[in-house]
């Protein structure tokens, strides 16, 4: 129990000690790293939050628009909330058809095709931006989970570079010599993955929750395209 109470210091100081220990670059190295794990987290568990959120909305709006009897005669309230996804391509659906039915009064015609077909070109204008609202920010993601290891990798390398120019400009190969660079190349392997790791877990399972929303917003998207179709005939 002592060792388990007293572990955690005792490897913060070391990790302190040896950090102290590396040369410019190396440290340079990990406290980018470092700033790439505050981004990734800051990232991960804001995107959490945010499709959460989303989520929530998008279910409750999609409850209240069941419970109205006629798509094309919902209050305007309806089209407000542009920030709710299901709510955007609702709005723009519902604009279209309108806009249309209305250039077809000013002609003398009626066609609920043409209608149609122009408002499903707008559901699917509004599912790309609403996909790339849910995407945003995971390039960020993607790259750090990417980058930070090959990070890591040249600050690993530039330690053990540095070991051994210590031992040719010495001409010893002393632990005092090789000590700074290889702690250095050390701490740069770690930090790249403790940065790589929690970041590849994140992403994956932010990345097949903006899968399942997107399949829930097209499954949306043609649910709507149904009603609307059914009671333009």
């Amino acid at each position: 129990m002592p060792v388990q109470l007293f572990a955690s210091p005792v490897l913060a100081a070391n990790i302190i000690e040896i950090f102290e220990r590396c040369g410019t670059i190396d440290k340079t190295i990990v406290l980018g790293l470092a700033l790439f794990s505050l981004v990734a987290w800051t990232i991960m568990f804001g995107k959490h939050h945010e499709l959460k959120r989303l989520r929530g909305l998008n279910l409750s709006f999609e409850q209240h628009l069941r419970d109205q009897r006629s798509l094309l005669d919902v209050p305007d309230t309806f089209r407000a909330p542009r920030s709710i996804p299901y709510a955007d391509l609702f709005a723009d659906a519902i604009e279209c058809y309108r806009r249309a039915a209305a250039h077809d009064r000013e002609r003398g015609r009626d066609d609920p095709r043409a209608r149609l077909e122009q408002s499903e070109n707008a559901i699917q204008r509004a599912i790309a931006r609403q996909t790339l609202r849910y995407e945003s920010n995971m390039i960020f993601l993607a790259s750090i989970v990417s980058g930070a290891p090959f990070i890591g990798l040249l600050g690993t390398v530039w330690g053990v570079m540095e070991a051994f120019s210590a031992i040719a400009t010495q001409q010893t190969a002393g632990i005092q010599q090789l000590a700074p660079g290889v702690s250095g190349a050390m701490l740069a392997t770690i930090a790249g993955l403790v940065v790589a790791i929690p970041s590849v877990f994140g992403y994956n399972l932010l990345l097949s929750h903006t899968r399942r929303m997107t399949t829930e917003l097209e499954n949306y998207a043609s649910s709507l395209a149904d009603r609307l179709e059914l009671e333009s005939s």
